[in-house]
């Protein structure tokens, strides 16, 4: 159960990190050079964020 709720806690971050790299919103990190440095908002690392999730969520629930 609180294995299951992890994974859909991930998914959300994860679909919220890729809302935020395929957006300009992406620009707003830019003026806190702090946040930039440990949160990288990129697409590359968003995209296998997302893939890793939903590989996750696979060996859970199959």
């Amino acid at each position: 159960m609180i294995i299951k709720i992890v994974f859909w806690l991930l998914l959300v971050d994860s679909i919220i990190a890729n809302a935020i790299a395929w957006s300009n919103k992406r620009d707003y990190f830019n003026k806190y050079r702090f946040f930039k440095r440990y949160v990288p908002i990129t697409k590359g690392w968003t995209v296998w964020y997302l893939l890793l999730t939903l590989f996750i969520g696979y060996l859970i629930y199959f």
